[in-house]
């Protein structure tokens, strides 16, 4: 079974900073495998072999200080 994957978009990032506090964040998520960030985008990519639940992905962003959405 392949790896699934899931986009957000991430409001409020300027900096390499605030890419890594959100890859903090979103990777200590069960079962996530994989986090790609962009300040410059404002994209948010992850991997995971199961799918993983949207609520704890916004969750873990506005942990670290910022808002998203899943993008469609």
């Amino acid at each position: 079974m392949g790896a699934t994957t899931a986009q957000f978009q991430v409001t409020g990032m300027t900096c390499g900073h605030c890419e890594m506090s959100v890859r903090e964040e979103v990777g200590g998520i069960p079962g996530v495998q994989g986090v790609e960030v962009s300040h410059e985008t404002g994209v948010l990519r992850i991997s995971a072999q199961q799918p993983v639940d949207e609520d704890a992905v916004l969750a873990a962003v506005a942990e670290a200080g910022y808002s998203a959405v899943r993008d469609r």
